[in-house]
């Protein structure tokens, strides 16, 4: 509980309701996806920039942490700190999409603005982000997107949310509301990032360490004209990872993923006939022409869920441009990579349906059959992907007794980010039972049977991710999502290391944002306490 005479003062900040310490909202708030944390004090939801920047103020002046949520859809303890009695600062009301500007292309919002918002406000305009958010949009916002390294979709050419930003606006620990870019140049439109030092750069990925993000401006595309879809079965999981490097390197796609044998037969199963329909329509709707969308809907239908017996591989891409002959000219040369390697071609059923329908509910934050789930990525360069998946694949072989008797199963989802960049992704998948957040975000639990406590996997798994952590950290793999799980200032050269602590002791002297954030701590404080 926080002193009465600070709770009054942030209340009349607030405003009436938007402070919440009531047992149920504290558990909730301080837990992720993975497991729960310290328990916060208090839960602040302000409604605007300047009632934020003034409780910041206030929170601090008390010497108490205050630590910045979105979405709160996290496995790396990214909002958890260490210590019990830090504030959590709920952006879901900061919602609002202040301007978007079709003639200067770009889009400015408020943090706790969703990606499906953004993307459901540009549509009808004919504009669309570059990269356009994550698997989990419908309830992953802006500003934990850029604080934590937000990528997927449209990621294969664009990037993260980090290469599309243009400015923000940030609350620092004393209650100063930092711009960057443009933002920040006088009367300046906020069209530019890089007038001078990039200190939007200094703010993006920080893990909210540096300050709360309340405003962003991202730089705007028109809309693809044309879009179509390729999928291939590949023999084995070392000829798919060339051909989605291949095609990376070659700018073919907007998006390029690996999906393993597991994944890929359990999403054509969990589908059913109404959402076949419903998809069968969205596809001919996103089609231009009417008899193109018949032969495609159709087609989905038909190869949506019989075709995947085989334990293999699939590759799922999407092709985008501005003309059919365009997109025509990617797609073949697609086509002859993957072929290349072995590959053959199947309906492009997956692709093409999630294009369809972006940004679904969160039902993903479990998995198909109630079972929990938690992700680590890594980045390397394209030519170190095989060596990786050597090194990660020998670490599972270790444990592969210990993981079948604690009924642990691990699957694989890996992408392309801009030519360059190799994304590897091991899911941890296990029955256990329900964490708050599960219970919140998920719409409807009714269709499972809650599992029991399963203490011998959480303890497992927390041994090998640690395993598999420590393996990027030898690779000098970046990661997203850095939070308290990643060896970040660990794996820094010395000059980089202390050039980032001097930046945290100037804009938070007395480490009040999201302290231990950027995860040298708190390695060393799992390595101690394996089990969570």
């Amino acid at each position: 509980m926080i002193d009465a005479a600070l709770r009054a003062s942030l209340c009349r900040i607030l405003g009436e309701g938007r402070l919440r310490d009531d047992e149920e909202s504290l558990r909730l708030y301080s837990g992720d996806l993975y497991q729960e944390g310290a328990r916060c004090a208090a839960v602040l939801r302000p409604g605007d920039e300047a009632s934020l920047a003034a409780a910041v103020r206030e929170a601090t002046r008390a010497n108490l942490s205050v630590v910045p949520r979105g979405g709160g859809l996290t496995y790396v303890s990214g909002y958890t700190p260490e210590s019990p009695g830090y504030l959590i600062i709920d952006t879901g009301d900061l919602d609002h999409i202040i301007e978007v500007n079709a003639e200067d292309l770009y889009v400015t919002a408020e943090a706790g603005t969703t990606w499906r918002q953004l993307y459901d406000a540009l549509a009808p305009l004919g504009l669309r982000l570059p990269f356009f958010g994550t698997f989990s949009g419908a309830g992953a916002t802006i500003g934990g997107g850029l604080s934590n390294g937000a990528m997927f979709l449209g990621s294969a050419r664009y990037g993260s949310a980090a290469e599309i930003v243009l400015g923000l606006h940030v609350v620092l620990a004393d209650g100063t509301v930092l711009q960057t870019g443009q933002m920040g140049v006088g009367r300046s439109k906020p069209f530019f990032r890089t007038y001078g030092p990039d200190l939007t750069g200094l703010f993006v990925h920080d893990a909210g360490a540096f300050g709360i993000k309340s405003r962003a401006t991202f730089r705007l595309i028109r809309a693809p004209a044309r879009l179509d879809f390729l999928s291939f079965l590949v023999p084995n999981v070392t000829a798919a990872t060339h051909i989605l490097s291949d095609i990376a390197r070659d700018d073919l796609v907007e998006e390029i993923y690996i999906v393993d044998p597991v994944q890929t037969r359990q999403r054509l199963k969990d589908a059913s006939i109404v959402a076949d329909l419903t998809m069968l329509a969205k596809v001919i709707g996103q089609e231009k022409r009417l008899l193109r969308g018949l032969k495609s809907g159709i087609e989905l239908i038909r190869g949506g869920r019989d075709f995947l017996d085989a334990d293999l591989y699939a590759v799922h891409m999407v092709c985008a441009g501005r003309s059919e002959p365009a997109v025509a000219a990617d797609v073949a040369a697609a086509r002859a990579i993957a072929l290349r390697y072995g590959a053959t071609e199947i309906p492009n059923s997956i692709p093409k349906a999630s294009r369809a329908a972006p940004f679904t509910d969160l039902s993903g934050v479990l998995g198909t059959e109630g079972d929990r789930w938690a992700a680590l990525n890594c980045k390397v360069a394209h030519s170190d992907a095989e060596r990786l998946l050597a090194a990660t694949d020998a670490i599972f072989a270790r444990h592969a007794a210990e993981m079948k008797d604690a009924g642990v199963v691990i699957t694989l989802l890996i992408s392309a980010m801009s030519n360059h960049v190799f994304s590897y992704e091991c899911v941890f998948r296990w029955f256990d039972t329900w964490l708050p957040l599960h219970r919140s975000a998920h719409p409807d639990l009714s269709r499972y049977t809650e599992p029991p406590v399963n203490l011998p996997a959480r303890a497992l798994i927390a041994r090998v991710r640690m395993e598999v952590v420590d393996c990027f950290h030898d690779f000098g793999a970046a990661s997203s999502q850095i939070g308290r799980t990643y060896r970040y200032l660990d794996g820094l050269k010395p000059a980089p290391r202390e050039f980032i602590r001097s930046i945290k002791a100037l804009v938070d002297p007395g480490n009040h944002m999201n302290p231990g954030a950027l995860g040298a701590i708190a390695v060393r404080e799992i390595r101690r306490k394996p089990s969570p």
